[in-house]
């Protein structure tokens, strides 16, 4: 699942707060069962309009990532949280605006990774009827 946050009416000084950011990239994965796989990277980066400053930082995860880009000066942010394991969005949303200080968000979940087999037989059959498939197909072409 893909959990995608735009948050209005943040804290400005929680935006530019590049220990924080870090922090919650370092910590947030173990808070809902992902499995971290780097440090955090978290950087200042200012636009090419004076406005568009802020904080961006990026965690992996084994399940996929979690990103957030601040505006501090439009108190504005945005978060994904992109997994391929389940996790509870109404909960990483009520997090991330108590973090912040958000007053108004629009959040989405997008499924993800619909057709992907989940159990392992699963997968293996799939993965048996693409190999036939193909071997199929290359020994009808022309030579």
């Amino acid at each position: 699942m893909h959990l995608v946050i735009d948050g209005f009416g943040a804290e400005p000084e929680r935006l530019q707060d590049l220990a924080m950011v870090f922090d919650l990239l370092d910590n947030y994965p173990a808070h809902i069962g992902m499995t971290k796989i780097m440090p955090p990277y978290v950087f200042r980066y200012t636009g090419i309009k004076p406005e568009d400053w802020g904080v961006s930082g990026v965690v992996l995860i084994a399940e996929s990532h979690i990103s957030i880009h601040t505006f501090p000066d439009k108190q504005y942010i945005n978060i994904d949280i992109f997994s391929c394991k389940a996790f509870d969005a109404t909960l990483a949303l009520q997090f991330m605006k108590d973090k912040f200080g958000i007053t108004n968000a629009n959040a989405h979940v997008l499924e993800r990774g619909l057709e992907y087999p989940h159990e392992i037989q699963r997968a293996s059959e799939l993965v048996r009827m693409e190999r036939l498939e193909l071997a199929v197909a290359g020994s009808t072409q022309p030579t």
